[in-house]
């Protein structure tokens, strides 16, 4: 149980502990029906014929894009709120969680009424949405959202939660996530390994530019990484995707490199899973649980980026084996991975994502000295700002060859690859946000240890209101995305399509990651721009994450569609 409390705002208002979730519910309604409006003035703009255009989606990516943020921040509140009243109903809604979810509800109301971020430089307004000014008048007078926003923000409840955050040594927003018991040992048990094994060395593996050493990859294998939400038939564990959320958060707070090691372990298995036929599921899948095969995701070429279905990478069946020919690009962890899940075209008279299939292509491991020693295939480095743990490649494929049956779904799944790779895209983003949650966690920590130890003008800058604004607002955000990301697990794990909130929690986690990150090496100050500070890793770390998975802009693209249709299909 926790013990009673009284925050400033219940002070203002006279409001119970119990009665702060509510007031949260209200707020986060209030923020939905803000939203809809947007998305009533958005849609016709989009499917003026009651169909989404996307020529007119592309022409009206302001509008469509500012939709997608706008419905994340909504969601990001209702989540917020539907954690706090569980906790709340627990008797387990602490002074912490209270004053950090206030913040977080004050700052995200007045953006919606007054601009979204969606970058440093690109602001969305509710104008630029077709809301009128008697909208947002009627939105900012709603009762909870109005209290929230006058008094949720303050400088006192700023500086209480700064002081708790210190008293709990950066821990604060992960103490209370609402986990269950087996969930909160998971946890325990994977900070250990990365407060042990990674963080004393991670910033000496990126400074090294080194692959992260196969000592911590086996290591990783034995406590259940790779087969974590591998069925038990197959060599896993047969856990879900929260299980691997709090995985990915923890090994990635002390490194994003071996928080990512297992990522390509869970697109391979999922693709297997889903398209793969009994004899690929029987042969590969125990080998990626147990550690013994590392997959790598070979999709991307160059100047495709995101538009996957203009891909020429070619396969062409040559009696009993499939020969590969063409380029890519941005490949992770190539040369040391045994397996390849390749996308290329087998029915060279298409032009778009309907000629494309998915390939298990098997190839010996590399070494530092012979990075591609297989027939047919070349590959070069990418050198990198962050990121740096296991590298990254360009490869050349020359008539590369695949058995005949490693083709994935054997001859059904001949075109059916771009099919299998969206079914992998909501596990993909849910644990790129995860990623993204560990990241912010760690820019937290540091930020906060070196306020507490640096003394300037008599005494420690954490005693400095900035200091301690940008400290509380990376921890108000991490409130606010560890549940909104923890809500897309759920989705995915009771079986229910969850592009959706995939899509939101990659999309407001990568954000989150870099501000966080940006805003610890602000507190570093010059110290920060050194390499030999950890900050300076961080930072770089956190800047893929808006990028790889699906861009922010991609990510704003999928839900502002997404919602579209919906909204579409509710109103026929």
């Amino acid at each position: 149980m926790t013990e009673n409390f009284t925050s400033p705002l219940q002070a203002v208002q006279g409001l119970t502990s119990s009665e702060l979730p509510r007031l949260y519910s209200e707020a986060a309604k209030a923020a939905k029906a803000f939203y809809d409006h947007a998305l009533k003035s958005v849609t016709p703009r989009i499917a003026p014929n009651g169909k989404i255009d996307r020529k007119l989606m592309g022409i009206e990516q302001r509008a469509s894009h500012g939709l997608g943020w706008m419905c994340a921040y909504a969601e990001t509140l209702a989540q917020t709120a539907n954690w706090a009243e569980r906790l709340s109903n627990d008797g387990a809604f602490g002074e912490a969680d209270a004053l950090l979810s206030q913040i977080l509800f004050s700052e995200y109301l007045k953006q919606l009424s007054s601009g979204i971020p969606m970058t440093q430089c690109e602001m969305v307004r509710s104008a630029d949405l077709g809301i009128s000014l008697e909208t947002v008048s009627t939105f900012l007078s709603d009762p909870a959202v109005s209290v929230l926003i006058s008094n949720g923000d303050t400088p006192m409840v700023r500086s209480r939660a700064a002081e708790l955050i210190k008293n709990a040594q950066g821990q604060a927003t992960v103490e209370n996530t609402g986990l269950d018991e087996t969930m909160s040992m998971v946890r325990d048990q994977f900070k250990k390994f990365a407060d042990e094994k990674v963080v004393p060395f991670a910033h000496e593996w990126h400074l090294k530019d080194e692959l992260i050493p196969i000592s911590i990859v086996n290591e990783m294998s034995e406590l259940g990484v790779f087969g974590l939400t591998i069925p038990e038939e197959f060599g896993g564990f047969g856990m879900g995707k929260l299980a691997m959320c709090v995985v990915s958060e923890e090994l990635s707070r002390g490194y994003i490199g071996v928080g990512s090691l297992g990522t390509r372990s869970e697109i391979a298995a999922e693709l297997i899973l889903n398209g793969g036929t009994q004899a690929q599921k029987e042969n590969f899948l125990p080998k990626i649980a147990s550690g013994e095969i590392l997959p790598t995701a070979v999709f991307t070429e160059p100047n495709t980026g995101s538009d996957l279905g203009a891909l020429r990478t070619r396969a062409e069946l040559d009696g009993d084996h499939w020969k590969i020919t063409g380029n890519k690009t941005w490949i992770t962890h190539a040369s040391r991975s045994d397996l390849m899940t390749v996308l290329a075209r087998t029915k060279p008279d298409t032009d778009d994502f309907r000629g494309l299939s998915m390939f298990l292509a098997e190839k010996p491991r590399g070494s530092d000295e012979n990075p591609f020693p297989a027939n047919g295939m070349t590959g070069g480095e990418i050198e990198v700002l962050g990121y740096r743990g296991m590298k990254e490649y360009e490869l050349g494929f020359d008539s590369f060859e695949v058995p005949q049956e490693n083709l994935l779904g054997g001859e059904d799944g001949d075109g059916m690859g771009f099919k299998y790779l969206m079914a992998t895209f909501e596990g993909a983003r849910i644990q790129t946000a995860a990623r993204a949650i560990g990241t912010a966690q760690a820019a937290l920590e540091l930020g906060l240890q070196y306020a507490i130890d640096r003394q300037q003008f008599g005494g420690p800058i954490f005693d400095f209101p900035r200091v301690q604004d940008k400290l509380v607002m990376m921890a108000a955000e991490l409130v606010g995305v560890r549940q909104l990301t923890y809500f897309s697990a759920h989705q995915k794990d009771s079986g229910k399509r969850c592009d959706l909130e995939a899509g939101m929690a990659k999309l407001i986690g990568a954000r989150v990651a870099w501000a966080a990150a940006d805003n610890a090496l602000q507190i570093h100050g010059g110290n920060g721009f050194a390499l030999e500070y950890p900050i300076s890793r961080v930072l770089c770390d956190a800047r893929i994450l808006n990028i790889f998975e699906g861009a922010g802009e991609v990510q704003a693209m999928v839900i502002a569609r997404r919602s579209i249709e919906e909204h579409l299909k509710a109103n026929n």
